[in-house]
């Protein structure tokens, strides 16, 4: 059974730190691009990094480009995002999924996990 699942949300204060995991079962990651994606209540869900599998290549969205980190343990089967000097808004749940194709886009990815919450609240 094909299977993502997220750990590693929860409350922190702005300025703190989190690192989500993403651990894949029934399937490799090898040929596989992983994103992390998030939705915050009201608003679309939106990409917020990936790391191409094959090549290593890593992307980020400009809300988050020098602050997150996105890394993969081919061992483990498991993808990280790495969250640093965390901001309010970046309150969501936060999603990651597997596809063929490197895009911030969250249509053409065919595998989710169910999500975990990130709430940056004093």
């Amino acid at each position: 059974q094909v299977q993502l699942v997220e750990s590693g949300g929860g409350l922190v204060q702005p300025g703190g730190s989190l690192r989500l995991s993403c651990a894949a079962s029934g399937f490799t990651l090898d040929y596989y691009v992983i994103g992390w994606f998030r939705q915050a209540p009201g608003k679309e869900r939106e990409g917020v990094s990936y790391i191409s599998s094959r090549t290593g290549t890593t992307y980020y969205a400009d809300s988050v480009k020098g602050r997150f980190s996105i890394s993969r343990d081919k061992a483990k089967n498991t993808v990280y995002l790495q969250m640093n000097s965390l901001k309010p808004e970046d309150t969501a749940v936060y999603y990651c999924a597997a596809g063929l194709l490197a895009t911030m886009r969250p249509r053409p990815y065919d595998y989710w996990g169910q999500g975990t919450q990130v709430t940056v609240s004093s």
